[in-house]
C-alpha cells in the first residue's frame, strides 16, 4: 500500500500554521488519524472545527497539533504537489486527441494527458470517465466534488469504444448515471468529427443527454482541432460552411425545444461554428450566463459585449499612439470590430491588427491560443508594430511568459525591437491595453466589470 505523506512548501503568514510553528519542511502525516490521499480528502478533514494534525518535523520529530478554528477555516499550508498526488494520464487514444497531433521535440510536459477527475474539479479539465474507478466515484460524491465535467462525444458505446480507442469507453458512460442519481453537477462536451459522431450521430447523443438534466447543467459541442502532424492517424477532416451550418441547425432546434421547456439552452455551439458558417454570434441571452465560456462558447459575444460597454463609460479624447495586435485568423475580424469602436471615441489612435498564419501547427489552426513565437517572429517582422505590441494571454502557459515552441517573450520583444503587452481576454482588459492605461488610470464603477467580479 502506498504511503501518503505531504512535504510542506510553504506555510503563509498569519495563518494558523504559523501560529503552531509549521514551517516549509515540515511533513504531513494525517488528520484526525486518517491518511490523505489528495488534496481533497485534505480539504475535507480541514473543514472541521476541531482537528488533530500529526506532522513529522525536519529533525524526525513527530507532533500532533491540537487545533480549534472556525469551520472551513484553512491552516494555511501549501504543498510541493498542489494535488498532493500523482497526476493520472489518460489510458485512452482518442482518434481526435491533440497531443497526438503535437511534432516531435517540445518540451515534455506538454505530451502529458490528463484524465484526472480532481483537475476537472479544480480547472475545469474534462475527463472522460474511462480513468475513473469505483472509489473515484465514491469520493466524489462523499466530498461533493461538482460540477465534473464530462467529455461525452457520444452516447454511441460501441462508437465511443472506436472514438477513444478503449474497451471500456462505452461502459464508462454508466458512472454518469451514478454521479446523476446522486445529484452531482455536471458539464458536457461533444468534440464532433466529421462523419464519424456528426449528423444523426449528434442528434442521438443529445437526445440521450437530455435525461441527465438538472444535474447536467450544460452540454457544448465544438469542432475537432486538425493539425498538419496526423501521419498515421485517424483520417478525420475538417468540416466545410456547409456542414457547420447543418451542425448549427440541429443545436438550434433542441435549444428552441430545450428552452421552452426549461428557460434554458442546455446545448450549446462553440463560437468556431458560427465563424465557419459566416453566421451572426448569438447575443448574451442565448449563453445562459456563459456556463461554458472556458470552453469557447460565446467568448466572442462577451468580448465584444464589454468592449461596449467598456468604451461606452468613457468620455473619450484626442491621444494620439500607435499599438498592434497579433491575433490567430479566428479572432481577428472580431478584433477589428473592437478596434473600430474604440477609434469612435479616440479617433487619433492607431490600431494594428496582424492575422497571423498558424505556420508551426498548419493553416488548419487560426486560435491565438495556439499561435508560437517563431511564427509571430516570421510574420511580424517587417510589419509596423507602434509603441506596444499586444498579445493575449491565451498565448502563454498560466503564470509564464513562454509560447508553445519556447520562445519566450523577452526574446520576441529583443527580435522584434518592441514593447510587448500581455493582455488578458476580456473587453475590459483589451480596451485598457490599446488605450495604454492601467487598470487604476481606468474609470470606476463599471457595471458589467463588477458584476462578473
Amino acid at each position: 500500500m502506498k504511503k501518503h505523506e505531504h512535504k510542506i512548501s510553504c506555510v503563509l503568514p498569519g495563518s494558523i500554521g504559523e501560529e503552531m510553528e509549521i514551517v516549509p519542511g515540515d511533513v504531513l502525516i494525517s488528520i484526525d488519524g486518517k491518511e490523505i490521499e489528495d488534496i481533497f480528502d485534505y480539504r475535507y478533514l480541514v473543514e472541521n472545527e476541531e482537528i488533530v494534525v500529526l506532522i513529522r518535523k525536519q529533525d524526525g520529530e513527530e507532533w500532533e497539533l491540537e487545533i480549534e478554528k472556525e469551520e472551513e477555516e484553512d491552516l494555511g499550508l501549501e504543498f510541493e504537489n498542489g494535488l498532493m498526488d500523482e497526476y493520472r494520464s489518460c489510458r485512452n487514444k482518442c482518434m481526435f486527441c491533440f497531443i497526438d497531433q503535437l511534432p516531435k521535440g517540445m518540451r515534455e510536459t506538454l505530451y502529458f494527458k490528463d484524465d484526472d477527475s480532481r483537475l476537472s474539479y479544480l480547472q475545469g479539465n474534462y475527463v472522460t470517465l474511462t480513468n475513473m474507478s469505483d472509489h473515484d466515484i465514491e469520493k466524489i460524491i462523499r466530498y461533493r466534488m461538482e460540477p465534473i465535467n464530462i467529455s461525452f462525444h457520444t452516447t454511441n458505446e460501441k462508437l465511443r469504444c472506436e472514438m477513444l480507442h478503449n474497451r471500456f469507453a462505452g461502459e464508462a458512460l454508466k458512472k454518469a448515471d451514478r454521479l446523476y442519481e446522486a445529484g452531482i453537477e455536471m458539464n458536457g462536451q461533444i468534440v464532433l468529427c466529421k462523419n464519424v459522431n456528426d449528423k444523426e450521430e449528434l442528434d442521438h447523443t443529445i437526445q440521450d443527454l437530455l435525461k441527465y438534466r438538472p444535474y447536467l447543467t450544460s452540454v457544448s459541442v465544438v469542432p475537432v482541432g486538425l493539425t498538419r502532424y496526423r501521419e498515421g492517424l485517424y483520417p478525420l477532416e475538417p468540416f466545410t460552411k456547409e456542414e457547420a451550418e447543418e451542425v448549427l441547425r440541429t443545436i438550434h432546434r433542441f435549444q428552441k425545444q430545450i428552452y421552452k421547456e426549461t428557460g434554458t439552452h442546455f446545448i450549446h455551439a462553440g463560437d468556431e461554428w458560427y465563424i465557419l458558417a459566416e453566421k451572426e454570434i448569438p447575443e448574451e441571452e442565448q449563453y445562459d450566463g456563459y456556463v461554458q465560456l472556458e470552453n469557447g462558447v460565446g467568448m466572442v459575444r462577451s468580448f465584444l459585449d464589454e468592449v461596449h460597454l467598456a468604451v461606452d463609460e468613457r468620455k473619450g479624447d484626442e491621444r494620439t499612439h500607435t499599438v498592434s495586435i497579433a491575433t490567430g485568423k479566428l479572432a481577428a475580424p472580431y478584433l477589428q470590430k473592437a478596434a473600430n469602436q474604440i477609434r469612435k471615441k479616440y479617433p487619433n489612435i492607431t490600431i494594428l491588427i496582424y492575422p497571423i498564419e498558424n505556420q508551426f501547427f498548419g493553416k488548419r489552426i487560426t486560435v491565438a491560443g495556439l499561435l508560437t513565437g517563431q511564427d509571430l517572429e516570421k510574420q511580424l517582422a517587417e510589419k509596423e508594430l507602434g509603441e506596444r505590441l499586444l498579445l493575449t494571454a491565451n498565448m502563454f502557459k498560466n503564470g509564464e511568459t513562454v509560447f508553445l515552441d519556447d520562445v519566450s517573450a523577452e526574446q520576441l520583444e529583443k527580435t522584434l525591437q518592441t514593447k510587448i503587452n500581455i493582455v488578458q481576454s476580456s473587453g475590459w482588459d483589451f480596451v485598457r491595453a490599446v488605450l495604454l492605461e492601467t487598470e487604476e488610470q481606468s474609470p470606476k464603477n463599471s457595471r458589467k466589470e463588477k458584476h462578473y467580479e
